[in-house]
């Protein structure tokens, strides 16, 4: 039984908040051209992009790191704007069990987040949080809003 962890950040967006969920559900592909220092490529490997049980791989650099990410869309909310993605082969899996992320649009106060959860296991205390990919994800949500302002 590892270790579990939740990572959350929340960043404020300028961008149509639609924008996001749009993306990331129906077109993570065009996430590289929004996004290029962060996400390099996304391949659609099997069934139809906007619907539950899609699998992608993405090829990320992370920390000057050439990485690969195959997920699975677990979850699909319109009404709410949220996204589930499991990891099921990929750099991360090889050190850590059960990742997965969340990505949810939500207004606050009249001001527009998306909010991102990582939930993982690390088998032992040795093996590192992974707040540098959580400020990864943070920096590519701000560079896809810039390109969208912009």
């Amino acid at each position: 039984m590892g270790l579990k962890s939740v990572l959350c950040a929340k960043i404020e967006i300028k961008a149509n908040k639609d924008v996001f969920h749009d993306v990331f559900t129906n077109k993570p592909h065009l996430v590289s051209t929004m996004s290029p220092l962060h996400i390099q490529g996304c391949e659609l490997l099997e069934g139809v992009f906007g619907t539950v049980g899609y699998k992608i791989c993405w090829t990320y650099t992370l920390e000057e790191e050439k990485k690969i990410s195959k997920q699975v869309i677990e979850a699909i909310d319109h009404e709410t704007k949220m996204l589930t993605l499991k990891e099921f082969e990929g750099d991360l899996v090889n050190k850590y069990d059960n990742y997965k992320v969340t990505l949810h649009i939500e207004t606050k106060y009249e001001i527009d987040l998306v909010s991102w959860t990582i939930e993982y296991e690390r088998p032992n205390e040795n093996v590192p949080e992974l707040v540098n990919l959580l400020d990864f994800i943070i920096g590519m949500t701000k560079a896809i809003d810039d390109h969208h302002v912009n």
